[in-house]
């Protein structure tokens, strides 16, 4: 199961992910997450991963689509809240931080963003 909660301030769509990021949750990310950013434009994004228990290759995979959709409208993404160790570990195995930056917590990234 994958609960996400959305939050749009200061020009930036905070992404947090709870629960599982896997093969089978992947489509509520793109039904709920694909869906605003395509409608609204949305470049700047942050997903908050503190909550999550799990995620798998796939899961990856769609972090990484969803960082090609903010470069397409000229934003940045970032990550935070690595600290499950599988979770962490999974991550920076895919070297998916070659692409997204990433921060402590959502504080801290939102203030790179204003830069």
């Amino acid at each position: 199961m994958l609960e996400i909660d959305m939050e749009y301030r200061k020009g930036v769509l905070f992404i947090r992910l709870i629960g599982e990021l896997i093969e089978s949750t992947i489509p509520v990310l793109e039904q709920e997450v694909t869906h605003v950013m395509k409608d609204y434009g949305i470049g700047n994004i942050v997903f908050n991963v503190e909550g999550l228990d799990v995620i798998d290759m796939r899961g990856i995979n769609a972090l990484l689509k969803h960082y090609e959709l903010a470069k397409a409208s000229h934003g940045r993404v970032m990550l935070c809240g690595l600290k499950n160790d599988l979770v962490k570990h999974r991550i920076e195995n895919s070297h998916l931080l070659n692409y997204m930056y990433e921060t402590s917590d959502e504080l801290t990234a939102l203030s790179y963003m204003s830069y």
